[in-house]
């Protein structure tokens, strides 16, 4: 026989226990209203997609050293660095795809960042050679100018010409080809997308994960500044 006083205490027990379910029951209840009351008076907003425009690539051909254009239909951001980025990650997808003409892997992921800096004053020597056969040593821009990491171009006159300095991550850079002609090509049509799509880009510079690196994949120069106008098919193949 089970003493009175156990019997007492077990009853106690399932009481409370009761009342304590009870309780956390409508306070759960309480929440989910609560919850359900903040969705239904916050703002719905769509999301903000950029339209899409036509943007032309000058994409690399390895069988014959030419540079071809392309046009495609891209969502292209107002902000010419974002859109900067968004050109040359499309180039660089037509690279990293199967049956590329110029294979090379990373995709758009291999662009970080894209800089919008005034253009620099370089002599007339240096815009006679081909970019990748010479050397052209400069100094690294200071990104720090911009935190976001693109200057904004109202800041500068309509028609001032600018320097785009392009941030590749290393990992693009450890996995390209190497080869004389296989990097230029690659720094060429970058060079030339830029241009073709944002037109007072006259010069281009290259970083690796924000800091000089002598060469690409041991061939083209990363610490020159390179020139747009050599970099634009004269007659739609080799530039």
């Amino acid at each position: 026989m089970i003493p009175r006083h156990q019997v007492v205490l077990f009853s106690v027990l399932l009481v409370a226990s009761l009342v304590m379910g009870v309780v956390l029951w409508q306070l759960r209840e309480r929440a989910h209203q609560r919850m359900v009351a903040g969705q239904d008076s916050a703002h719905t907003q769509a999301p903000e997609v950029a339209p899409a425009e036509p943007a032309t690539l000058v994409v690399a051909n390895d069988s014959d050293g030419s540079l071809l254009t392309q046009t495609h239909s891209l969502p292209l951001p107002s902000d010419p660095g974002a859109r900067g980025r968004a050109v040359l990650g499309k180039l660089l997808d037509l690279y990293a795809a199967s049956g590329a003409a110029h294979p090379v892997p990373g995709g758009a992921s291999s662009v970080t960042q894209v800089f919008l800096l005034p253009a620099e004053n370089l002599s007339a020597t240096a815009s006679s050679r081909k970019p990748g056969l010479g050397s052209d040593p400069a100094a690294t821009p200071k990104a720090q100018e911009d935190s976001n990491g693109t200057q904004d171009a109202s800041a500068a006159e309509p028609t001032t010409p600018q320097l785009a300095v392009v941030n590749l991550t290393g990992a693009f850079v450890a996995s390209h080809p190497s080869g004389l002609e296989a990097e230029t090509l690659t720094i060429l049509s970058l060079c030339g997308t830029l241009h073709a799509n944002l037109p007072r880009v006259t010069q281009v510079r290259f970083l690796v994960d924000g800091v000089q690196r002598p060469t690409l994949a041991g061939h083209a120069d990363l610490t020159r500044t390179y020139l747009t106008s050599d970099a634009i098919p004269a007659d739609g193949g080799r530039p």
